[in-house]
Formats: C-alpha cells, sequence, structure tokens
C-alpha cells in the first residue's frame, strides 16, 4: 500500500499555469503611488502633532496616526498577494484514462474529522464519508479514517449503516457517471437488529480487501476513530485528533497521500483526486511538495452573502497570489497533504518513537489483524504524545488555535511548497454558518490563533521573512496580524463621531488639497478591493456585504479574540474549542435565505458594533442639523465634512443592525438587553471628555 513504488507519470504535462502580465504591471503601478500617498499622509499626521498646542489635540492625532500605522502596515503586508499572482489549470481526464489501463496510482488516506454530534449531525459525517468513497480512483486505494472526539455511539452506528449502503451506492455512482456523490439520505436502523452502546475506539468498519460492493468489487477502507482521551493530558482539540489519524493510519495503510475534510465538507467533484495527482505526480514538483489546496465553497449561501462566508478574499483571491510564491496556506479542510511533509522539511527526515510510524514504512497485515489493532489502539493513547516530536515538529503543529494556519506556516517554512487547485467546478461543498454569532464565534478563535502566531518566537515578520523570503513572510503576517484591524476600525467607528459631538475637527479644512489626498486614500484601496472582487467572478451586492463584514468583524471578533489573546498572554484567561453549529434550523435558515442578520441571543461580541451604529446615526443627523442650520459658509463646518462622510458610511453599513433593533419581531431581533447595555456604555463613552473638562481643564484645553 504506502510502500508501493509509483510508476513515472506519462510523458504529457498534467497540468499548466498562466499570470496576467498586464494585472501584475497594474498591481505594482498602482502599489507604488498609493505608498506615496501613504507617507504624504503620514507627513500631515507628524506636522498635526508637532503643531498642537493642546493636549487634547495631540491625542486625537496620535490616534488616528497609530491606526493610520496599522491600516498602513496591513495595505503592504496584502500587497504581496498581488505581486505574483498564478492561475492554474489541470488536465485530469488524462490520469483517467490510466486508470482504465490499471495504472499503479498512490494509494490516499482521507481524515475527516467530527466532535459533538448536536451540532455536527452524524448524517453530515456519512454524506462526507461516501462521497469521497465514490471518487473515480481504484477503490483498494482509498482509505477513509473518520476520527470522533465525541465518542458518540450514534456517529458509530452511522457509519456502520452508512458502509452497508456504501455496497450499492458506490457501483450505483460509478456505473451512472454521477458528479454529486453525496447521497441526503437517512439511515435507520432495522427493528430485528441488535446495536451494542459501548464505545469502542477503534473499529474497521469495511476492509478493502474482504469487503465487496454488490457488483462483487473491492470497497474502500473505512475506519473509526474515537481516540483516548484523558484530563491528565491536553488532547489539543482538531490538530490532536488529526495527529491521532496520522498514527492510526500510518499502522494500517501509510497511504503517501492524506485528504483533510470537514465533516460537513463533501466531494462536489468524482475527479477531484485526479486533478490533485496531476501535482502531485509531476516530477518537477514532487521533490518538495507539501500539499495541494482547494478553495473551501459552500451550498446554500443566500444570494448576496450577508456574512461573507465565501471569504473571497482569502479562499481564492489572495491564495492566487500566494500561489505564485510558494503557495497558499492550510485552509484546514479540502486538502491533499504528501505525508512524507508532516515528518520534516524535504532535505531532513525527522526521526520518529517507532518505524512503523514513518512514511517509509511498508504495511504488511491486513488492517483487522490483531497485531494492527493493537498497534493502532497503542499510538491512539492519551498519553503516547508525551515526550515526543508530535506536535512541535512532526504531525499538525501545536501552539495555535489556528493549527491549519501555523501548520502550513512552519511546513513552508521547513523549504515545503503548496498548490492552488481551484477548479470551475467546486471540488467541495460545506455548510455556511446561517447566524451572526456563529460567523463571529468562528472567526473570534480564528483571530486567538493567528496572534498566537504573529507573537510567538515563529513570528512571521521576523522568522517568516528570514526564512520563506520577504514577499511570503508579509503574506503570513497579514493573516497572524489581521485581528489588529480592529484598532484602526474602532477609532474610526468612534473617535471622529465623539469629536463631531464636540464640535471638535479632526480632518484638514474643506478647502485644502489635503482632502484630496484622503479621498484618494479611500476610494483607492476600496475601488481596487471592488476591482478584484468582480474579476474574480463575484458581485457588488457580495463584496458590499463583505467590506460591512470588515467592519463588523473589527468590532465584535476582531476585538473579542484580541483582547481574549491578551488576557490570555497575561495567565487571566482560559479558553475552548469552540464548535460551530452545522444544525440548518427551519425558521433561522428561511430568515438567513431573506438576508436578514441574525441576532437572537445575548453575546458582549454584539455591544460594540450597536454602540457604534448608534453613535454614527446620531451623529449623522448633528451634522446635517448642524449645516442646516450654519449653511455651507461656516468653515468649520467644512472641515468637518469628512466627520459626516464616516458617520453616513459606517449609518449605511449598519441598516442590518438598525433593522433588528428596531423593525424586526422575530426570533432573530435584537435582543434588548445589548441595546440596552449599548446605550449605557455609549453615554458613558461620551461622558468622558465631559467629565475630563470639567474636572481637570488643564488636561483638555481646546
Amino acid at each position: 500500500m504506502g510502500g508501493s513504488t509509483t510508476p513515472p507519470p506519462p510523458p504529457s504535462p498534467l497540468h499548466s499555469s498562466y499570470s496576467s502580465h498586464f494585472i501584475t504591471a497594474f498591481n505594482r503601478l498602482f502599489a507604488a503611488v498609493y505608498a506615496a500617498a501613504i507617507l504624504a499622509l503620514f507627513y500631515h499626521h507628524i506636522l498635526s502633532i508637532l503643531r498642537n498646542s493642546s493636549i487634547s489635540s495631540s491625542l486625537i492625532s496620535l490616534a488616528l496616526l497609530v491606526a493610520d500605522f496599522i491600516l498602513a502596515f496591513m495595505w503592504v503586508a496584502g500587497q504581496s498577494f498581488r505581486m505574483i499572482p498564478v492561475r492554474r489549470r489541470e488536465f485530469p481526464e488524462k490520469l483517467k484514462r490510466l486508470a482504465e489501463e490499471d495504472f499503479d496510482f498512490p494509494a490516499v488516506d482521507v481524515f475527516i474529522c467530527t466532535t459533538d454530534p448536536d451540532k455536527e449531525p452524524p448524517m453530515s459525517v456519512v454524506n462526507s464519508a461516501l462521497s469521497v468513497m465514490a471518487y473515480d480512483y481504484p477503490v483498494g486505494k482509498i482509505s477513509v479514517y473518520i476520527s470522533d472526539d465525541g465518542g458518540s455511539a450514534l456517529t458509530l452506528f452511522a457509519l456502520t449503516a452508512a458502509a452497508k449502503f456504501a455496497r450499492h451506492w458506490v457501483p450505483f455512482c460509478k456505473k451512472n457517471d454521477v458528479v454529486k456523490r453525496n447521497p441526503e439520505a437517512f439511515f435507520a436502523s432495522t427493528d430485528n437488529e441488535f446495536w451494542n452502546f459501548d464505545t469502542e475506539k477503534i473499529k474497521v468498519v469495511l476492509e478493502s480487501k474482504n469487503d465487496k460492493d454488490m457488483m462483487g468489487h473491492s470497497l474502500p477502507n473505512l475506519v473509526y476513530v474515537s481516540r483516548e482521551k484523558s484530563k491528565a493530558f491536553h488532547h489539543h482539540f482538531k490538530s490532536g485528533a488529526l495527529n491521532a489519524l496520522l498514527r492510526v493510519s500510518a499502522t494500517m495503510t501509510n497511504a503517501p497521500i492524506i485528504l483533510t475534510l470537514d465533516c460537513d465538507m463533501y466531494s462536489n467533484d468524482p475527479q477531484t483526486l485526479f486533478r490533485a495527482l496531476c501535482y502531485a505526480l509531476d516530477p518537477k514538483l514532487k521533490s518538495n511538495l507539501g500539499y495541494i489546496q482547494f478553495p473551501q465553497c459552500f451550498k446554500g449561501v443566500s444570494i448576496n452573502d450577508i456574512y461573507a462566508s465565501e471569504m473571497k478574499r482569502t479562499f481564492e483571491i489572495n491564495s492566487i497570489g500566494m500561489d505564485g510564491l510558494l503557495g497558499p496556506d492550510y485552509f484546514g479542510t479540502g486538502t491533499f497533504f504528501t505525508r512524507r511533509a508532516f515528518f520534516g522539511g524535504p532535505l531532513s527526515l525527522e526521526s520518529l518513537e517507532s518505524f512503523e510510524l514513518s512514511p517509509d514504512y511498508v504495511v504488511c497485515n491486513p488492517i483487522r489483524s490483531k497485531q494492527t489493532l493493537d498497534l493502532a489502539h497503542e499510538v491512539a493513547a492519551c498519553d503516547y504524545e508525551n515526550n515526543t516530536k508530535w506536535g512541535s515538529k512532526v504531525g499538525i503543529r501545536y501552539g495555535s488555535l489556528a493549527e491549519d494556519f501555523y501548520t502550513s506556516y512552519c511546513m513552508h517554512c521547513e523549504g515545503w511548497r503548496s498548490i492552488l487547485c481551484n477548479p470551475n467546478r467546486a471540488a467541495f461543498y460545506g455548510n455556511a454558518p446561517i447566524s451572526l454569532l456563529d460567523a463571529l464565534s468562528q472567526l473570534k478563535r480564528w483571530a486567538v490563533g493567528a496572534l498566537e502566531v504573529g507573537f510567538s518566537k515563529s513570528c512571521t515578520i521576523t522568522y517568516g521573512m528570514k526564512s520563506i523570503g520577504v514577499l511570503m513572510g508579509l503574506c503570513y503576517a497579514y493573516y497572524s496580524f489581521w485581528p489588529l484591524w480592529s484598532i484602526p476600525i474602532i477609532v474610526y467607528a468612534f473617535l471622529p463621531q465623539s469629536a463631531l459631538i464636540y464640535g471638535i475637527s479632526v480632518f484638514p479644512k474643506g478647502d485644502e488639497l489635503l482632502v484630496l489626498l484622503y479621498t484618494f486614500l479611500f476610494f483607492g484601496a476600496y475601488g481596487q478591493d471592488l476591482v478584484e472582487f468582480l474579476m474574480s467572478g463575484s458581485t457588488f451586492g457580495k463584496w458590499w456585504n463583505d467590506q460591512r463584514m470588515w467592519m463588523i468583524k473589527g468590532v465584535s471578533c476582531s476585538l473579542c479574540g484580541f483582547i481574549e489573546f491578551a488576557l490570555k498572554s497575561l495567565g487571566i484567561s482560559s479558553y475552548g474549542f469552540e464548535v460551530t453549529s452545522k444544525v440548518m434550523e427551519e425558521e433561522r435558515t428561511k430568515r438567513y435565505n431573506e438576508e436578514k442578520f441574525e441576532f437572537g441571543v445575548w453575546t458582549p461580541m454584539f455591544i460594540p458594533m450597536v454602540m457604534a451604529a448608534i453613535l454614527n446615526f446620531g451623529c449623522l443627523v448633528i451634522g446635517f442639523m448642524r449645516i442646516f442650520k450654519d449653511g455651507w459658509n461656516n468653515l468649520d463646518e467644512i472641515s468637518m465634512f469628512g466627520q459626516i462622510f464616516i458617520a453616513g458610511f459606517v449609518t449605511l453599513n449598519c441598516w442590518p443592525i438598525y433593522e433588528a433593533m428596531v423593525f424586526r419581531n422575530d426570533e432573530g431581533k435584537l435582543p434588548l438587553s445589548v441595546t440596552f447595555a449599548s446605550i449605557f456604555l455609549l453615554l458613558g463613552l461620551l461622558s468622558i471628555p465631559f467629565f475630563i473638562s470639567t474636572y481637570s481643564p488643564y488636561l483638555l484645553l481646546f
């Protein structure tokens, strides 16, 4: 299996790549012009601080300088995605013809992880497993491993029922060339079937050598794994589960190719494996190819993707840019790894505590044999990783809640590269979150994990740039520090508006040339972002919701993730792995399809965004009242136009919040407790300058 030698691929090319020289040249020219504008902005900020005669105005200028510095840093890091964008195309039909000629393809181990059967229904796991078992690929070469950290008897029962159905489903799909191979069926036990509810740690549900389908052909291996866990040892959540699957699969099949999938992701293209092998079998790439990454795609996304679940910039636009360097980061699902990439760099194989776990180990015993099962149970024990390299230099890396991001970063630093495979037909589909809380909770966990990488000894700016180059290091710096977006977003969501209430101008006068500078910086950044979205095949509506969610994330999950990381660094707080619900409720789904934001529950993450929504609406009203009262002849009102514009832009983006706060009466409306708490905290925030000016006039001299 894992030790068989793969013959060389056919001489004809299995893939091609191309890059638009016009787009690359334009990106570089625009970056140069925009960088000059940023330098001019900082020159203005420094002059403003030096010329300010009061502490309060100096603090305002300093806050804007810090906000603009972070915006500039993120912009510089983001330009690395635009320097060498590459698009690729595969020719899987060439490999499909070889399959008909009994070509000796490499074996593939598929890892599917699940945790909570209530939030991740067993039927989703079953659909994922059956969809990959029915790949257009030699069935004896496919092994599917299911990691169930919940130890659910229901999940194991569902897989046992699925194994029976697979005997009919797999040959049916191949005989009739079915494209969507994820059966939406319900598996139920018969009245005369006995079920033992004792939890099994490792169970071979199907064995390729012995289990046949209804046509007499072999079925893929299907193995259930519920690893041993103990409070005395950290189980490291999903990353620990994947490492357990790495070890268990090594003892049973040890395939050189590994596919990792989330339990709610299913195959949408039976030729996906051939597409991945177009790169994995390329002699020019295979020596240092760590993994092939497919973009995450989601079914049932609303027309305009109100929560920006597609993450178009992360999964496609930026990944195309990284593909021109060393390749995209690991998305956590839809990824074909070479097993060798988990065991050190291309030129330095890490030593292991057992040769049976080595990528070079040749499996000889059947997977149901006592010797194999005993070894599998041993390597899945809760204390197995003690005093080993697992999680540090071997396997999925520990040390960050964003284990996928951190693992790919380490692999790239070790010398591996990756490939983005982005076919026209989505390779995998999953379920997008249909409530705002689910969307933000997942992003908050990623925010904490990203900061753990950014502020670690393997910092992406220092260690990263040294190991993988400046551009690739900046790509990873962009992702590891993205929670810092919260600082400039909060500054621009609250500071200019609060100053407007007190009649303070924070932007240049309306008749100055600096207005053109601010206008160019704003519309230049937004315009480039819009053009890239449209060129990627997206729509204006989806782009609008993406930039809206960027602002919402800045005052919610990014802020909370930043605070949580800071508290944890001080030893004040701890957190656990949050599982996003994959359950689709009928009423919530209906509201989601109507593109109504789903609030419905109390959470501190909602408070800052509601505060910003109320403040900006109030400031917009105050600004227009002053304009109508004094007219445009008042120079102070002209100088405050920038603050009024920002308040109006934020107000426009906050319409779903106003709707949920005032106009809706369904279960997804904004809870009154959140509204009242936001108003109370906002009044307290706005009263701070008043109390300072009243009790400490020497600190606030306007």
